[in-house]
């Protein structure tokens, strides 16, 4: 470079610092400043050989990042000096050591959470690509402004793309769309979240983007007259009453109109609510929310309001924090429009999102709403034990979901997410409210746990002390809260189960001479193609591996020339993990529909399921059912064009799978034979009943039990200890 290209380049930098400074959103004293400005000069000594991929030189990169966050994003001035440092630590001589000697602690923290968000590999398969996204979030440990800057830093890669590779593009605008988008909007960022997605779009479908950005580009002065007739009828019932307010238009945005375009399968012509209008009003805090309910009554006086569509955020608002009156209503030329109805302060919170909530809230009062969500994100977090696949997928339902509002028995407001059951909110209650569940009330009416809850429902949880979760309410539970403390609940019971089921098999080898011991343990394992001895034991307690399997084993065992071949064979290293301390599930069934049935099926050449993939069937002309998995390259053309012949699957474990059976008994009437019969049923066996009809007639007595057992000889143990009560006769299963 000349010396002149470098005088020139120098005092854009000049200049871009000091705009950082002009358009900080929050007021920065001297002491501020006087951080920024050293972070600013470090900044520019540890870039100052780097230039990004364009030519330019780099440190204009934490610049833009810098300013993303003291402007759009609105936080203080730790996080600005974080944001010029965000890449020292990791591409240049500067360790973190020398950032916290220079900066302190915090600093030195964010920055740290930001190098290890950069250190995860960029090119790696999706379940790697998961993890490293759990680990990001476990940053937020830390301090929530890692994901805000890291947010900043996606956003501004986003807008200079233009000079990477194709495939970087694509790859970058994906993982965009996939984790940071959501994210930016469950922070209350919407504008950057809209920014994103749009950008996202704007790689991954080029050609869609561009073709909806030019017809907005064209009806721009047609939306803009559109506004304005609106604006005009109001504007004199407005002023009447005296308010103070601006009328904005605002056009959804690209990737919005887009899913529109998807959802409703019309070209853009006929999506009619294209945009919105945004009454923004001054008030003091005190009358903000009698004046957004005048200009309510003002708009729906001119306009006819659509009664399905009004949102009241100010009463409640959502647990971003967001706040803004909606309204639907029938505008000018018969045309839908939505109207916002927000004051100064609602906006800069929607505009702002956690900033804004500081500049209200003055002092070390921390806002609450960011508090809630923070809590929310570490419940997500604790789950540590799924795999990453299903954590992130957990999250992004936690990310994405839309909210309802529901009232506690004692009339307190609770906000779920949308698609929430009557046993999520015992969980959201506490997790010891829900592991003690017995049934849930909704408005007074006693409901099933699966019952999904509804804005303004009154939901109570009726608990006691002997209730425990059951495979079946992984069923009944959304949210990644409920279902993590099940599965964690499930899992220890099943291994209370298996110590059982320890003693059971000592007992069985015992009597085939066999002794119990390590050896023994493995070539069991191996001879029954499970993983661990815990899911020996587990089945063995179950009953699902009965007297006559571990008879053949025991007659195989001591087969001496089978067992020397046996043990040629069994020396593979696939047994490495035995003595693991989980109960694994075997994947060996397929089910269908509502109701679990087992039907005839192939499985789909296009994606090849294997037992425990998600999957679902679709119902062939010719071939019966074929199932495929969820992520087939077929699945959504099959799923949008032939809806109504898809059909619900999934494979299960055999050895959970519950059956209801009947048992009739009849026998002589005696006092306390009922309690003999209900203590063997519930307390011996654990097994469950369903319903219980005993009639007496003349001293003897007949009745009908129905129970659920796993499995047939469950159900032989029962009728025999049934048999031995004093005073039946007869028992038989019907």
């Amino acid at each position: 470079m000349t010396e002149a290209e470098i005088e020139k380049e120098n005092k854009e930098i000049t200049r871009q610092y000091k705009e950082l400074l002009r358009v900080s959103y929050l007021t920065l004293s001297d002491e501020d400043k006087k951080l920024i400005r050293s972070a600013f000069e470090i900044a520019v000594d540890a870039h100052k050989d780097q230039r990004r991929k364009s030519g330019e030189a780099y440190i204009f990169h934490p610049i833009a990042v810098a300013r993303i966050v003291a402007s759009e994003i609105g936080l203080d001035a730790v996080s600005i000096a974080s944001a010029l440092l965000h890449d020292v630590v990791e591409d240049t001589e500067y360790t973190l050591a020398d950032i916290e000697r220079m900066f302190g602690e915090t600093v030195a923290k964010i920055v740290d959470g930001l190098t290890k968000i950069a250190h995860l590999k960029k090119d790696m398969n999706v379940s790697q690509q998961a993890e490293n996204f759990r680990k990001m979030l476990l940053t937020l440990n830390d301090d929530v402004r890692v994901i805000i800057i890291k947010i900043a830093d996606r956003y501004h890669n986003m807008l200079t793309m233009d000079s990477m590779p194709e495939h970087k593009q694509l790859k970058i605008a994906s993982e965009t769309l996939y984790i940071y988008a959501p994210l930016a909007h469950r922070i209350g960022l919407y504008n950057i979240k809209t920014e994103l997605e749009d950008l996202s779009l704007k790689y991954t479908e080029p050609e869609v983007y561009n073709d909806i950005q030019s017809k907005i580009e064209e009806t721009k002065e047609e939306q803009q007259e559109y506004i304005d007739s609106f604006s005009h009828t109001i504007q004199d019932s407005l002023d009447k009453e005296g308010l103070n307010y601006t009328i904005k238009g605002r056009m959804k945005s690209i990737f919005s109109i887009r899913r529109k375009m998807k959802v409703q399968n019309v070209p853009f012509d006929e999506i009619y609510d294209k945009f919105a209008i945004r009454i923004i009003y001054k008030s003091d805090k005190a009358n903000e929310k009698f004046l957004a309910w005048k200009i309510y009554s003002v708009v729906t006086d001119n306009f006819t309001p659509n009664p399905v569509r009004l949102r009241d955020w100010i009463s409640s608002p959502k647990s971003t924090g967001y706040e803004a009156l909606h309204i639907t209503v029938m505008g000018p030329d018969a045309k839908w429009v939505e109207v916002q109805i927000r004051s100064e302060r609602m906006h800069e919170i929607a505009e702002k999102g956690y900033a804004a909530h500081f500049k209200y809230k003055h002092g070390e009062q921390k806002e609450q709403g960011i508090e809630i969500w923070l809590n929310r994100l570490q419940e997500a977090l604790e789950n540590a034990n799924t795999n990453a696949v299903d954590f992130v997928e957990e999250f992004k339902l936690n990310l994405y979901s839309k909210e309802i509002f529901v009232f506690t028995p004692q009339g307190d407001l609770k906000s779920m997410p949308k698609g929430a059951t009557s046993l999520d909110f015992a969980f959201h209650i506490h997790s010891e409210v829900g592991l003690k569940t017995r049934g849930t009330k909704v408005n007074g009416k006693l409901v099933p746990l699966n019952t999904i809850l509804h804005s303004g429902d009154q939901v109570e949880v009726i608990t006691s002390e002997k209730s425990k979760p059951n495979q079946s309410w992984l069923d009944y539970a959304t949210t990644a809260r409920a279902r993590s403390k099940i599965k964690s609940s499930l899992r220890e019971e099943k291994k209370e189960v298996a110590e059982d089921g320890k003693e059971i098999l000592r007992r069985k080898l015992k009597s085939q001479k066999i002794s119990f011991n390590e050896d023994t343990i493995n070539k069991m394992v191996y001879h029954f193609k499970l993983k661990t001895s815990l899911d020996l034991f587990y089945r063995v307690a179950t009953g699902s591996i009965d007297n006559t399997q571990i008879k053949d084993f025991a007659s195989s065992y001591s087969n001496a020339f089978i067992s020397f071949f046996k043990n040629r064979i069994r020396r593979t290293p696939s047994q490495e993990n035995i003595d693991k301390e989980e109960i694994t599930a075997k994947y060996d069934q397929l089910v269908f529909g509502k109701e679990e049935e087992k039907l005839k099926y192939k499985l789909s050449q296009c994606c090849n399921p294997i037992p425990g993939d998600d999957v679902f069937g679709f119902i062939s002309v010719t071939e019966g059912i074929k199932v495929h998995t969820k992520n087939c390259p077929n699945a959504i053309s099959l799923q949008s064009n032939y809806a109504y012949r898809i059909i619900q699957a999934k494979w299960i474990d055999s050895s959970q799978q519950e059956f209801t059976a009947n048992v009739q008994l009849t026998g002589i009437d005696n006092i306390g034979i009922i309690s003999d019969l209900t203590t063997i049923i519930s307390q011996q066996m654990h097994v469950n009943m369903r319903s219980v009809n005993f009639s007496t007639d003349g001293g003897t007595f007949s009745g009908k039990i129905s129970v659920v057992v796993k499995n047939n000889s469950i159900l032989i143990k029962l009728i025999n200890n049934l048999k031995k009560i004093n005073g039946i006769d007869k028992v038989v299963r019907i």
